[in-house]
């Protein structure tokens, strides 16, 4: 699940469209949230100088997208990893807890490995790098709208060594319960304990996986067991 890096070309954005999309093939409809109005203009521009793409919108806040992916058909997001209201951590899990269907490519000014794991872990299915080459960028784009995970290089095995691992059988329980809905209440009542010890095993549960809330917690138990291998039957 990676993608080797192509060689670098050079692009002129202003220059002529000399990557027309071929004839007869819709061009790949592009969303963008960034809440750098400088970095919505360079895509903006980039994406409108080459034939391939059609950008529909661009917004700055991670609702902004979320009402957008609601009322709007579109192929491909490409988020920022801060917009001005969350992040794209909390744009993915947003996605994945209201199941949108939305194709998300992460567009980060951070090189920071964390952040690419995370994004993998909460579904994002392209990441490239605010200073990669503009061939990069659109080959990543390109890659996701046709379906495909475009990311780079990283080590599978260290992406699936998740905080989830490290978790004791009762704290897995507690997460999927969340997943299944339930509220503090609900815990408290059918465990037997209080509501205030539910919120203290919440909070531990979601320092181990590293997670702010419980949209978060549960977007990345709902990933794993997507990714999980179902046992046979019988």
């Amino acid at each position: 699940m990676s993608a080797t890096s192509p060689e670098r070309k050079p692009l002129n954005a202003r220059s002529a469209r000399t990557n027309e999309a071929p004839s007869g093939q819709q061009r790949v409809r592009v969303v963008v949230a960034e809440r750098n109005p400088l970095v919505i203009s360079a895509l903006r521009e980039m994406l409108e100088c080459d034939g391939r793409f059609e950008l529909l919108g661009a917004v700055q806040s991670g609702k902004q997208l979320l009402e957008l992916a609601v009322k709007t058909k579109f192929d491909v997001a490409v988020i920022g990893w801060r917009l001005a209201d969350m992040d794209g951590a909390d744009v993915l899990a947003e996605v994945q807890s209201r199941k949108l269907d939305v194709r998300i490519t992460v567009f980060s000014n951070d090189h920071d490995i964390g952040i690419l794991k995370q994004c993998v872990r909460l579904g994002a299915q392209g990441y490239c790098f605010q200073f990669d080459d503009p061939h990069i960028i659109f080959e990543t784009i390109l890659a996701v709208a046709h379906g495909r995970i475009c990311i780079p290089y990283i080590d599978i095995n260290k992406v699936n060594d998740t905080p989830l691992a490290q978790l004791t059988v009762r704290e897995r329980e507690l997460l999927a319960v969340l997943s299944d809905g339930w509220t503090n209440l609900q815990i408290a009542t059918r465990t037997g304990i209080s509501e205030n010890t539910v919120k203290y095993h919440l909070k531990n549960l979601y320092d181990k996986l590293d997670v702010r809330n419980r949209a978060m917690a549960v977007a990345l138990y709902s990933s794993e067991k997507r990714r999980s291998p179902k046992q046979p039957v019988g």
